[in-house]
Parts: C-alpha cells; sequence; structure tokens
C-alpha cells in the first residue's frame, strides 16, 4: 500500500465518521438551548427574556403592603415555562412602566404560592384560579377590579388600572393604539390613532 493510497483511505473513513456525526446531531431531540417564546420549556426569567425587564422580579411590594398603604395592585400570576406568559410578559412590563409611581405591579410565579383554602386577601393565593396568565386588579380599598386570564389586551388593563388607582390616561394612551413593532418581536409603541 502506497502512502497517498493509505491517505486517501483515511480521509474518506474521516468524512464518513464526520457525515455519521451530523446525521446523528440532526436526530438527537433539541436542545433547551433553543426554546423560544412560542413553546413550553423553560428558558428563564421570561421578564428579562421577552420583556427586558428584569426588574419586575421579585416585586417592589408585597400584596400585604400595597394593601396597609392604600396603592392600588396589580396581581399577575405567571410560570417562566409557560409559552403564553412569555408572549404576555411585555404587555405586563408595558403596564408596570406606565404606572409604577401610582400602582404597584406584583409578578407573581405560581410555583411560590403556597395553596392555603382559608387565605385572607392579603394572601395572593387568595385570587388566584389556577389559570396562567392571570391578572388580578385591586383598587386602594383591595376590591376587586378586574380579574382575568389570557392574552389581556394592554389597553384594557390600562382602562381597568386608571380606574382603579384615580390616574388619569395620558393623551397618547386614550387617543392610541399599541402596535407591535419587529425590534425583538416584543416591544411596544403607542401611536396616535390616525
Amino acid at each position: 500500500m502506497t502512502q497517498q493510497h493509505g491517505r486517501h483511505r483515511f480521509r474518506r473513513h474521516w468524512l464518513s465518521l464526520l457525515a455519521l456525526v451530523v446525521a446523528a446531531m440532526g436526530l438527537l431531540p433539541p436542545s433547551s438551548a433553543w426554546a423560544g417564546r412560542l413553546d413550553n420549556a423553560y428558558d428563564g426569567n421570561i421578564f428579562s427574556l421577552y420583556a427586558g425587564d428584569g426588574a419586575m422580579v421579585p416585586p417592589r411590594n408585597s400584596l400585604a403592603d400595597s394593601l396597609r398603604q392604600r396603592r392600588p395592585a396589580v396581581l399577575a400570576f405567571y410560570l417562566d415555562d409557560s409559552s403564553d406568559c412569555k408572549r404576555f410578559a411585555p404587555t405586563l412590563s408595558r403596564l408596570n412602566g406606565e404606572f409604577r409611581t401610582g400602582a404597584d405591579v406584583i409578578a407573581l410565579s405560581t410555583d411560590s404560592l403556597d395553596p392555603v383554602e382559608d387565605a385572607s386577601p392579603d394572601n395572593p393565593a387568595y385570587y388566584w384560579r389556577g389559570l396562567v396568565p392571570q391578572v388580578v386588579i385591586l383598587d386602594r380599598d383591595g376590591r376587586v377590579a378586574l380579574d382575568r386570564a389570557g392574552q389581556i389586551p394592554l389597553e384594557d388593563l390600562e382602562q381597568s388600572l386608571s380606574v382603579a388607582s384615580g390616574l388619569e390616561l395620558p393623551e397618547a394612551m386614550t387617543h392610541g393604539r399599541t402596535r407591535a413593532m419587529a425590534v425583538n418581536e416584543i416591544n411596544a409603541e403607542v401611536v396616535r390613532a390616525p
């Protein structure tokens, strides 16, 4: 066997092995690093990843603190590995940014809730119905102003929180509409209606 024939044979075996490895990689299940906004895989904190607002978790105040200070509260029940919650995270982040001074947006992972049958109204578990995402808006007196689950439009949340807090919506919000922007598919912009 000549040296050239040996190199050719080695290269053919090496290419066959490489082709086998590439084919095997295509048959493996997708890695969690390939997870995205539309699947139910755990990627990390959904507010950091999908809303650009890692400061939402942990919440600034507890529900008991909000009620004691007579501040309107938004209880947002979520799971980090829920595609519905991932899609809803930018809406909550936007609401938090708009009403930060007048209300408390309290994002709560349902994994951290202790179900208590006789929970008091200052315990978030009292309001959770086992759904995600679920939003409960409480007014200054602790009365429920909104209790809805699913993809709630930002405008509905803004209106309910405006009524619950007594704060007026900025002019751009009352005459605007929310439009998703292409940047990261999660940012929102208020634009004037034509």
